[in-house]
């Protein structure tokens, strides 16, 4: 006997000469490397001889469900008509864009779908883009920030704190935030979340949680932030009681760190796998709900999501504590998630990439760049958006471009007319390359209630 697991040691074992021996050898070579071949054919036949028993095992599952129901992996075909869809500020969006929505709106899953007015194209779905699918996930529909998020606390300090502290608030950014791949906090914080089941059962996700506590209270590069700015308040019957005016407030916009982009890397690569699909669509491939993987990414991008929270919990909570404020009021919302929902009657799995959940009384915030405000917003629950509206201003220009179109003292000088301080930041970020948010507001006044504003001073962005 061979000292590497080989099909034939399977077939000998009593596995059926089908895909199950593909997937038990690929499972194993994953997982279960430094396990002695005996070991490894004794558990495998105990998973033959009962394959029921092992249903939803981080390792074993997806061998017990390649006996007990195989998948069946066929190429699938687009549908030649699209299921209905909505556009918003259609005028100011880009035509590939609109593409990348209509490819996913023939996908043989696709419910419905919506673009938002801050939409541009994007890997798999269009930022800005929501799509309802039957029994089914994509993990590009999620994106690759898992749970990438907002988050808005309010303080009960007079805003000329932020001319007159600015010193120190400046200080208290620079030292107590972190960004990007290197930067980790010195003194780590516990919290409940690495408690949870999934870093104990899901293979993948256990050999993420040294990263994932070692990120948390970090936020990531790109468009990632965190601000000190002022918060005004404009609408009376507000669900916090807090009365109209002004206030200083914390924002700050990041996602599930180096958890969420594994686990996207990792199940984009089986769904890709299991779900074939003509070239121009491949990166919209899908898992079904029914099989282990389908049920393991759920869990996996569920616990992403919850972490993003914890991230910014961290923050807020460090920052508060150096203020030496009690938090009066905090907002927060996901837009890089995937939500079971009802759409037309039926649950259907409602993905939205970069678009804030926007169902009757739900709250959220829109930001829009470091020189324009960010909105403070209640849903209005327009079904023809999927309960959806947009997740920020947008990009106009992408990275590549801002690069080519501006300068460092462009900026500064945008910077210096809005009274905007800012620590880090790219050329990339220019404020200049986002679209005017209130034209993207404009927009979507059928989606959402305006209940105040951020206007950022302080900014931090990565390097």
């Amino acid at each position: 006997m061979g000292k590497k697991l080989s099909g034939k040691d399977l077939i000998k074992l009593g596995f059926p000469k089908n895909n199950s021996i593909n997937i038990t050898l690929g499972q194993i070579n994953r997982y279960q490397k430094r396990k002695k071949k005996e070991q490894i054919l004794i558990e495998a036949k105990k998973v033959l001889l009962h394959p029921e028993d092992y249903k939803g095992d981080g390792i074993w599952g997806k061998i017990a469900e390649s006996l007990l129901t195989p998948v069946e992996v066929k190429k699938h075909a687009l549908k030649t008509v699209r299921a209905p869809y909505q556009i918003y500020g259609e005028n100011e969006i880009d035509e590939q864009a609109k593409y990348q929505l209509y490819d996913a709106l023939k996908l043989p899953i696709s419910v419905a779908g919506a673009l938002m007015p801050d939409a541009h194209s994007g890997y798999g779905l269009p930022i800005g883009g929501v799509l309802a699918t039957k029994n089914a996930i994509i993990p590009y529909g999620v994106g690759v920030d898992i749970g990438c998020r907002m988050c808005l606390t309010i303080y009960p300090i007079p805003v000329s704190y932020l001319k007159g502290k600015k010193h120190q608030l400046v200080n208290m950014l620079s030292k107590h935030t972190k960004f990007g791949m290197r930067e980790v906090h010195e003194i780590k914080h516990d919290h409940e979340i690495f408690e949870r089941d999934e870093f104990k059962n899901i293979p993948l996700v256990k050999r993420l949680k040294d990263k994932a506590y070692k990120q948390l209270g970090t936020s990531g590069g790109g468009n990632h932030f965190v601000e000190f700015g002022s918060v005004t308040i404009t609408d009376n019957n507000n669900e916090w009681g807090l009365k109209p005016g002004e206030y200083v407030g914390i924002l700050s916009h990041s996602g599930s760190r180096g958890l969420g982009a594994n686990i996207a890397k990792h199940y984009t690569h089986l769904a890709t796998k299991q779900c074939p699909l003509p070239k121009q669509v491949q990166h919209l491939a899908w898992l079904d709900l029914n099989t282990h993987d389908g049920q393991e990414y759920w869990l996996a991008m569920n616990l992403a999501g919850d972490y993003a929270k914890a991230c910014h919990d961290d923050i807020h909570k460090r920052l508060s504590k150096l203020l030496g404020a009690k938090a009066l009021v905090k907002i927060d919302n996901h837009h890089n998630f995937a939500w079971k929902e009802e759409v037309n009657g039926e649950e259907c799995i409602v993905h939205r990439k970069g678009a804030t959940p926007a169902a009757k009384g739900v709250l959220g915030i829109i930001p829009g760049s470091m020189i324009a405000p960010g909105y403070i917003v209640r849903g209005i629950g327009n079904v023809a958006s999927l309960n959806s509206a947009s997740h920020g201003a947008g990009r106009l220009f992408s990275r590549r471009k801002c690069k080519e179109t501006f300068t460092r003292s462009e900026i500064k000088k945008q910077l210096n007319l809005n009274e905007v301080s800012l620590i880090g930041g790219g050329i990339d970020e220019a404020p200049m390359a986002y679209k005017d948010i209130k034209k993207v507001m404009a927009n979507q006044q059928e989606l959402v209630e305006v209940l105040g504003t951020f206007t950022p001073k302080i900014v931090r962005m990565d390097k």
